[in-house]
């Protein structure tokens, strides 16, 4: 038997193609007269292939292989970023310590303000202003001042004032 191929078939494929030889009958011989029957299921399994463009596979086949300076490069970057990173960790576990510290030291003074205020107010209840007004006259003989004993002065922005005896 002679050797022939399939003309019909390669140009109708080609022609619904547009242009390009399909990948399954690209090829592909007849022997004989006879056509070949397909196995449909099984072609429908398979996956399809796509021819890929010089593009594409150009593409791939750079970010397949990496430099040496692409790589110097991209652990400098993760170096940077891994120490950008600690260090905001550690600037957030710094702020959290700081503002418990202040929390911590506003509820202290907090308790000695009302620390304070009950003392000023028992010590204030404490006090008879009539026992002393009694020692003081009677005891210690102290007196209220007459009309000419009440001298009245300005200040002139100083905080103190310092008074000097003349002997009068």
């Amino acid at each position: 038997m002679a050797r022939t191929v399939n003309h019909n078939r390669t140009v109708n494929s080609y022609r619904s193609t547009g242009g390009r030889q399909s990948s399954r009958t690209s090829g592909s011989y007849v022997y004989g007269n006879t056509v070949r029957k397909l196995d449909v299921q099984r072609e429908m399994e398979q996956p399809r292939r796509r021819t890929l463009s010089n593009a594409t596979r150009k593409n791939r086949d750079k970010a397949r292989h990496m430099s040496l300076g692409y790589v110097a490069f991209l652990v400098l970057a993760m170096c940077v970023a891994g120490y950008v990173l600690v260090r905001y960790i550690q600037l957030q576990a710094d702020i959290t310590t700081v503002t418990e510290r202040i929390a911590g030291q506003e509820q202290e003074l907090n308790n000695l303000k009302v620390t304070n205020d009950e003392d000023l107010s028992r010590i204030t209840s404490s006090i008879d202003m009539e026992e002393v007004k009694r020692v003081a006259i009677s005891e210690l003989g102290m007196v209220y001042p007459e009309e000419g004993q009440i001298i009245t002065y300005s200040s002139e922005g100083y905080d103190y004032v310092r008074k000097v005896d003349n002997g009068n």
